[in-house]
Formats: structure tokens, sequence, C-alpha cells
């Protein structure tokens, strides 16, 4: 039986930390988000845009989560600085504290400024490129954790998240399902885009969307609204 370690209030509703044996869970809003048993997926949205992006570049990620993608990150040769949003200050709380040990303290590192701050906002008055984008705040783009968020995976939301990438970056974003109309609308919006497939012990596959060099678009990030 689960632990309960932590509750906390969050944008999303109720916030709980809980701990099954050796592992941890995160639960929002009573429904579960994220656990510490795999993180293969988590893992690979970050190394495959990291193996695709300029080296050396800096890399934004987009949820903390149990520092899984972050701690990638840091290990990747072709990453250099990092900055990380989380808009959930106990997620934040959590990776000081219990959660630490999983990803050496990933936070400390000076590589990573983590910003807590919501990515929809956060966008829209971006001045700042990245090498690499790495989004993994939802269940995918057809599950996301609050309504607002839905606006990321739209058209809009995508001419935003181009605009804040270098002209030869990489944007990454984790599903836990596949989604033809969203990859639909990455494909009009970047020269390429695949879909790579992760096999998970139950359910059907964790999905990571990779789109690459974005074609000239007319959106500003000022213009991104969270309706």
């Amino acid at each position: 039986m689960a632990e309960t370690l932590s509750r906390l209030p969050g944008a999303a509703g109720e916030l709980v930390l809980r701990r099954s044996g050796p592992h941890f869970e995160i639960i929002a809003n009573g429904m579960f988000l994220m656990d510490t048993r795999d993180g293969t997926s988590e893992r690979l949205l970050v190394t495959a845009a990291a193996d695709r992006m300029p080296a050396g570049g800096r890399m934004l990620i987009g949820g903390l989560g149990v520092g899984f993608s972050l701690r990638a990150a840091l290990d990747h040769p072709r990453v250099g600085g990092i900055v990380v949003l989380e808009r959930e200050p106990a997620v934040i709380t959590w990776n000081h504290g219990p959660l630490r040990e999983l990803h050496g303290d990933a936070l400390s590192n000076p590589r990573v400024r983590c910003v807590p701050a919501d990515l929809v906002p956060w966008l829209r008055t971006c001045d700042e490129r990245f090498a690499a984008v790495c989004l993994d705040i939802d269940n995918g783009p057809e599950w996301t954790v609050s309504d607002t968020n839905a606006a990321l995976y739209s058209g809009l939301g995508l001419d935003s998240l181009a605009w804040v990438l270098q002209p030869n970056g990489v944007l990454a974003v984790w599903s836990a399902s596949a989604s033809e109309s969203f990859a639909g609308l990455l494909r009009a919006r970047f020269t390429r885009v695949e879909v790579l497939s992760v096999p998970v012990s139950r359910g059907e596959p964790d999905v990571v969307f990779l789109a690459s060099t974005p074609r000239p678009a007319a959106t500003d990030p000022a213009d991104f609204a969270t309706k």
C-alpha cells in the first residue's frame, strides 16, 4: 500500500507525493501524473532531442517531474546550459527533498536554472532562444493536467514554441498516447517530424514527438493566449 509523504496545494488542485515500496508517485488533483518506476520515455524525450540539436546549445525543459529528464540532459555531452520550468512549487520542493537522490541533486548543478513559472504565459514574454525545447508537462496533447495547457498543443501554441527555438532547433513533446492530429500540426510547422514509440508494461506505448527546423511563421509569442 502506498504511503502518503506530502500533500500540498497546486495550480491544478491538490498535489500528493506517495511512496510505494522503493518508488515515488505524484498525484495531481486526484489524477495519476507520474512515478519513478521506469522513466525510459522521459529520458528518451531529452536524449533524442539532444542527439539532433547543435552541440553545446542550451535546452529548455518544460516540466521538472521527478527529475529524470533533467538528469538525462545534464548527462548528455551535446547539452550546454539548461533552463527548466516548473509551475508547481511542491514539485520543486520535492525534487530538493525526497526525490533528490534519484537524480543526483540535479537542481543544484551550476548549469541548471530552475524557473518557478507556468510555461504558457512565460512563452509570451520569452526573449531567449534554445537549441532544443523538451515538453513534458502533461500526459500528452489530448490529456492535459489543466485546461489552459491545451493551448500549448494548438497551432498557435506550437508557433510560440517554434519562436523560442534557434533556426536549426529541435522540439520534443512527450505523450502517453499517439495523436495523428497533433503530428499533423507539427508537420505544418516544421520541415522534419519523427514519432518515436516506447513500449510500456501495460497499455499503449508512450510516444515522443520530434520536430526540427521550424518553418517561417508570422505568429508572435505576444499573441499567444490561454483560451
